[in-house]
């Protein structure tokens, strides 16, 4: 009995003993794998892309505003009182197109009187003529003296001027008669109406006078654009240009590069570019934000990696020189290789030789 409950006593101890050990392992990967996961979750991640090299053809995307090729205000001629109009805003019109009338009753009775004032000038006129023939006649047979004609023949002068100058008066007020129509200068599209029935109208553009309309020419379209002071040299007149718009990117207008400042603006260090683009379908509205692609014609230097991989420091960027700035991406002359692996979005607190964990980039679906 003795014997048998040494042995069971030395079994307890066996089992006890096992489990102690098999606990004491269970602890100890415990513990490496709370080591390892530690590590893992200390170490940071990163996304990564490569540099790529720039296009052969060096590409200036610029904003830029579309106005219309020719845009003016419509003025009256003639002062009175709207009788009606013919057209509203967004009215295409031709050249010669009545766009209103007006009545002008103060001008019938001026242009009535100027033709009555002619009417007495000429009969004036022809007496006096009847007279200097006479004259002339009886000077001949030495009945007058030759003052005497000279002044009947400078009167007839006198009264010859003055027809034609109340002729001239009439032409004038006719010609200002015939404005109480007022048409279309050019082909073109009404943007605004600024009178109605019954308004009284002012002539000219000074003063109290406001414009009728306002007319505007699509068909063809000027395109501003803001080129940077880098580039001001490589821009010049006849280069071809692409314009479209941010709303219907698939869509694109041809044009070319007309004409530059040739200055700089001392604020924005940019020089004013005109582009003229053929709008035939009108799809571009005057006014419009549009996106110009210019090609300026310099070679490619280096490789071209997104901004958002720039890392800014106070002892400045570093250790790469950067070339154009395309806005989402960035021109690298030196310092990069097309191999290297360019981190996104880095953290401030980034430095050099720390241990990181490396995704790559997933590559953007082409568009179709």
């Amino acid at each position: 009995m003795r014997s048998k409950g040494l042995w069971v006593v030395v079994g307890s101890v066996l089992v006890l003993g096992l489990g102690i050990y098999a606990g004491m392992q269970e602890r100890r990967g415990a513990d490496a794998a709370l080591t390892r996961a530690t590590r893992d979750a200390a170490t940071p991640m990163v996304v990564v892309t490569h540099p790529t090299a720039s296009a052969a053809t060096d590409e200036l995307v610029l904003p830029g505003t579309a106005r219309a090729f020719t845009d003016a205000p419509i003025y009256a001629r003639a002062s009175g009182y709207l009788k009606h109009w013919n057209v509203d805003i967004g009215a295409r019109v031709s050249k010669g197109q009545v766009l209103a009338e007006i009545e002008t009753p103060e001008l019938d009775q001026q242009l009535r009187q100027a033709r009555a004032d002619l009417e007495t000038a000429r009969a004036n006129m022809e007496l006096a003529r009847k007279t200097a023939e006479r004259w002339r006649t009886l000077s001949a047979s030495g009945f007058v003296s030759r003052q005497e004609t000279d002044e009947k023949q400078g009167d007839l002068n006198a009264k010859t001027a003055i027809v034609e100058s109340n002729s001239a008066n009439v032409r004038r007020l006719e010609d200002i008669q015939s404005f109480q129509k007022v048409v279309a200068p050019f082909d073109g599209v009404i943007t605004a109406r600024n009178t109605d029935i019954g308004a009284l109208i002012d002539a000219g553009a000074g003063g109290q006078a406001r414009e009728l309309y306002r007319l505007a020419a699509i068909n063809k379209l000027r395109v501003f654009v803001s080129v940077p002071q880098t580039y001001a040299q490589a821009a010049r007149p006849g280069t071809p240009t692409t314009v479209t718009l941010e709303e219907a990117p698939d869509k694109v207008l041809r044009g070319t590069l007309a004409r530059t400042s040739n200055s700089l603006d001392p604020t924005s260090r940019t020089m004013l570019s005109e582009v003229e683009v053929d709008n035939p379908t009108g799809d571009v509205l005057p006014g419009a934000y549009v996106v110009v692609r210019l090609r300026v014609g310099r070679e490619t230097r280096g490789l071209t990696i997104p901004a958002n991989a720039l890392l800014f420091r106070s002892e400045g960027l570093l250790p790469v020189k950067l070339g154009r700035d395309y806005g989402r991406s960035v021109e690298v002359v030196s310092g990069l290789g097309p191999a290297d692996a360019v981190i996104l979005d880095p953290a401030d607190s980034l430095v050099s030789g720390t241990p990181v964990g490396v995704a790559e980039k997933p590559a953007e679906p082409r568009r179709p």
